[in-house]
């Protein structure tokens, strides 16, 4: 819809949820996270010295990229016109001054900034006092989005409401003004996007143990094993929120990952938060019908996550061992779940297997920023000439995975569970298959996704899976 307004009156805009698709407090908060991450003690203090303070504090403390953030283009279209018509372009906001001035400077389009500063939150009422005290004769034009922008649509001479918050919108339609970039309808599937349900295949691994042990038709062990599923992809899915939001600012730099719902406004911060703090909750509540080890196996799962999403993925190698971990972890706890005991063979095999894997996962990232990648660019430890070493690891570690698989099936334990183990080697060269062809995928830079995903959907790693689980059967039964 078109939002021009031919007049000679001062034109308003609002910043958040107006003229960017997110809220600039929200944030500078996971800047302040991700970038000083030993202030936020600091938060509650700074609050109850008033709000002003607060983002005055925060401002001081981050380093902030104006061009990243999820501009609305139609707004930034409306305003160049209105500044070419003539028209005095003003941006009133109530985030702090210091970044409203960085968004004025790279965008160029206004004539003055209106923000808080250290003293005053200058929102509502306290905005229009300050656009009244601008002592317009003909009145002023304003384009906002939310409650605090009620009074100034009211006092406006033409008001214009984008992408509207509830009462936003029924002042809209009470005042018969049109609403611009309405987003009804998207939030609920952007908010299944944000969970990344695709990533909960990767919780299938808490079944291994179950499937190891032949015990397939035990009702109870398989309920606390889909139970257990069900928890994993809760908490990792609380966890991949929480990550987007302190990654906002290298994910807008990646070529794909600029569209993930955070990243591109889609999904607003306030709402990311509640849906990770509710999955979180159904997913502890869950687990209390499993026992107490997994609710153990499940805090440490939690725990390790969140301490990667804040520091761990910046350290060298560190980042992959602990991805490896996770995914053993996920065995863990499929064998606490089960009452199963944990094979020392399949711990070693999920540790080398999935530290091939997580290096593959690097190793793309790395591969995708080109030439000149490095830690600021990538938020990762690693630089592109480390592309070599991470390759050399990973095909290392899955020549490793092989030989602790090859080793266990020439091991004691096999012949007591198989009844013909020799029809298990075979699965030797298969998983070769999928580790080689994983990594001459991510060397051709083909490998668009999660490795773990990619093998669980890729119909010739599942001819692969399938053909190992025919040998399984019949070593067992025939």
């Amino acid at each position: 819809m078109d939002m021009r307004v031919k007049s000679d009156r001062p034109l308003y805009v609002d910043l958040d949820g107006t003229l960017i698709k997110s809220d600039l407090l929200w944030e500078s908060f996971f800047m302040l996270a991700r970038q000083s991450p030993g202030s936020l003690w600091r938060v509650p203090l700074w609050l109850l010295r008033g709000k002003a303070q607060l983002k005055a504090e925060i401002a001081r403390r981050i380093t902030f990229d104006a061009s990243l953030l999820p501009y609305r283009e139609s707004v930034v279209e409306r305003l160049a016109e209105a500044r070419a018509d003539g028209r005095r372009v003003v941006l009133a906001t109530a985030a702090n001054e210091r970044l409203a001035g960085a968004i004025a400077d790279h965008l160029g389009v206004f004539d003055a900034v209106l923000a808080s500063d250290d003293e005053t939150n200058l929102s509502a009422e306290r905005k229009l006092a300050r656009i009244v005290a601008e002592g317009d004769a003909d009145g002023f034009d304003y384009i906002g989005n939310s409650r605090d922008d009620l009074c100034l649509f009211d006092a406006a001479t033409e008001a214009i409401v984008v992408a509207p918050d509830r009462a936003a919108a029924e002042w809209s339609r009470a005042a018969d003004v049109p609403v611009v970039d309405g987003n009804a309808g998207r939030l609920v599937k952007d908010c299944l996007k944000a969970m990344r349900p695709h990533q909960w295949t990767k919780n299938v691994l808490v079944l291994v143990p179950l499937v190891l042990t032949h015990d397939y038709f035990d009702l109870q062990r398989l309920l606390a094993t889909f139970i257990a599923f069900v928890c994993f992809s809760f908490t990792a899915s609380s966890v991949y929120i929480i990550n987007d939001l302190l990654d906002l600012a290298s994910d807008r730099r990646h070529k794909t990952k600029r569209l993930r719902p955070f990243a591109c406004g889609s999904v607003p911060i306030p709402v990311g938060l509640a849906l990770a703090g509710t999955l979180l909750v159904v997913s502890a509540l869950l687990s209390l019908a499993v026992g107490p080890l997994f609710q153990m196996v499940l805090a440490g799962y939690f725990a390790a996550t969140t301490l990667y999403s804040f520091s761990i993925k910046r350290m060298l190698l560190v980042d992959v061992l602990t991805l490896a971990a996770l995914y053993t972890v996920r065995i863990i706890g499929g064998s606490v779940a089960g009452q199963i005991e944990a094979s020392f063979w399949l711990m070693a095999f999920s540790v080398f297997f999935f530290l091939s894997l997580a290096l593959v996962k690097r190793f793309t990232e790395l591969i995708e920023f080109g030439a000149g990648a490095d830690r600021a660019r990538t938020g990762r430890g690693y630089r592109d000439v480390d592309l070599d070493t991470l390759g050399q690891a990973g095909m290392s570690s899955g020549f490793a995975a092989v030989l602790v698989l090859a080793l266990y099936l020439d091991s004691p334990e096999i012949r007591q569970l198989y009844d013909l183990p020799w029809m298990l080697w075979p699965l030797c060269p298969l998983v070769l298959y999928i580790i080689v062809r994983i990594w001459i995928l991510a060397r051709r830079n083909e490998m668009h996704e999660d490795p773990v995903v990619f093998i669980l959907r890729d119909w010739r790693s599942q001819i692969m899976i399938a053909s190992g689980a025919v040998m399984f059967v019949v070593a067992a039964y025939v």
